[in-house]
């Protein structure tokens, strides 16, 4: 194997390793498309009204010839057109993080679809939502929208209604959906609007900073400015290379924004993987605000966002004294009775300690395995896990920032890797090299899972034939 070259800090991928992943790629592909005559001509009868075969181009991610058609999803496996089950740790990228298609979950549906799923009231399980989202969580009130995009902008909204300030702190390399507030990065020292979002017309670092995460110095300069309404965060990078907090900095910068009268949202929609209250609740935080999407309702659309008794009594003045009329906050869909419905049965019988317990410690078992598969091949590579959520990284040592994780990722070898393992039923998440463990995933899983991992690295290290 050829030898690494730096990077900063880190280590590229070797130029011999990445031949062999574009030739993995050209295999691979060929072999999918061989597997899977039924998808194949799905994809073209449903390319007729949907572009590229699929209702969201998110699903064409997956780098396949043509997209991979589904018949059934059930705990920790889902069933292609073509009959082939695959062992799931993508888990609809945290949306089924809990599993697909929960018991508990699955029949408080059919159960509420009986007397109805929406009506713009509040049904008799409202106080009983309230109460566990405020157990869990911590935070004594909450409002229900259709998605964490929409509670994020919610958000937004409400800390510069409050704070009377106009712009927006998020982290260079963060996610928060389909916010427009947290489409800026850092170029350098300088913060640039994403180029990639389509439509923007006017520029978003006009009112949105970005800073490098772990970096209280940096945020304390930006805060002391006095501008800002609201930092906007995940307490750990997700969205990219996987950059876990320094220890201490998620408790500093909230320190940092009650002293410059910034609030603070903790955005919790893929960290909820910590633990059974999120990485809120193992820290002891309090934030201004939290969100939570996709798995709250076991899959089926839905978020919260929550927020303390002191924000409440001044959303309360806000919304007695403002011009009447449209806020821009809320859905007609927004906590409709299926959610709740959802919800409660997610909160209450899915998303319980013993779940967690057994999710953690597979997520251990497989965040082990790959470390051990990785040192084997002699890859300058690392392992990052928080609670349920296990990352294969392309860097000798944990990143600290957004911008060591965009140098560590390598498209060729994640696409290589991600082909590899579909072909032989294991399904990960397509963005990057993210694992998930439900529920329902078993120690079966894990091990074939590692298995498969070290025979790809195998190859991509010229140890066999492709």
């Amino acid at each position: 194997m050829a030898r690494a070259t730096s990077n900063g800090n880190h280590m590229t991928i070797p130029p011999d390793i990445r031949q062999r992943a574009e030739a993995m790629i050209a295999a691979e592909r060929d072999a999918f498309a061989a597997r899977n005559p039924r998808s194949a001509a799905l994809a073209a009868e449903a390319g007729k009204h949907f572009p590229g075969g699929v209702p969201l181009h998110w699903m064409l991610d997956w780098e396949t010839p043509f997209p991979l058609f589904v018949t059934s999803a059930k705990g920790s496996h889902v069933t292609d057109a073509d009959g082939h089950v695959y062992a799931d740790f993508c888990l609809g990228d945290t949306g089924a993080m809990f599993g697909h298609s929960p018991e508990p979950v699955a029949r408080a549906i059919a159960a509420q679809v009986a007397h109805g799923m929406t009506t713009m009231l509040p049904s008799d399980l409202t106080a009983k939502v309230g109460a566990l989202l405020s157990s869990r969580f911590g935070l004594p009130f909450w409002q229900v929208t259709a998605t964490a995009s929409d509670a994020n902008r919610a958000v937004v909204r409400w800390a510069r209604a409050l704070t009377k300030r106009p712009k927006v702190l998020v982290f260079d390399g963060c996610y928060h959906g389909q916010v427009e507030d947290a489409f800026v990065k850092l170029d350098g020292d300088k913060v640039v609007m994403k180029t990639s979002l389509l439509g923007q017309v006017s520029d978003l670092a006009a009112t949105s900073v970005a800073a490098p995460f772990n970096d209280l110095t940096a945020v304390e300069a930006l805060l002391a400015k006095g501008d800002i309404a609201l930092i906007l965060t995940e307490p750990a990078l997700t969205n990219t290379a996987m950059v876990l907090p320094d220890k201490g900095f998620i408790e500093g910068l909230m320190a940092l924004a009650k002293k410059y009268g910034t609030l603070i949202c903790i955005d919790e929609t893929h960290t909820i993987s910590t633990g059974h209250g999120g990485y809120t609740r193992a820290h002891n935080l309090a934030p201004d605000f939290f969100v939570l999407g996709k798995p709250v309702a076991g899959g089926l659309p839905a978020a919260v966002f929550g927020f303390s008794a002191e924000i409440e009594a001044k959303m309360a003045h806000v919304l007695a004294t403002k011009v009447p009329g449209y806020s821009g906050i809320g859905t007609t869909l927004s906590g409709n009775m299926l959610a709740l419905a959802a919800m409660r049965a997610c909160l209450e019988e899915v998303m319980t300690e013993a779940a967690y317990a057994h999710m953690t410690s597979l997520a251990e078992m497989l965040a082990d395995g790959l470390r051990k598969a990785v040192a084997g091949h002699g890859l300058p590579w690392s392992v990052t896990q928080i609670g349920a959520r296990a990352e294969l990284v392309f860097s000798p040592v944990p990143l600290r920032n957004g911008k060591e994780a965009a140098a560590s990722m390598d498209a060729s070898v994640e696409r290589a890797l991600h082909l590899y393992l579909l072909n032989r039923n294991v399904l990960v998440t397509p963005f990057h090299n993210m694992t998930l463990i439900a529920p329902t995933t078993t120690q079966k899983d894990v091990s074939h899972l590692v298995k498969l991992f070290d025979e790809a690295m195998a190859l991509l290290c010229g140890k066999g034939e492709m």
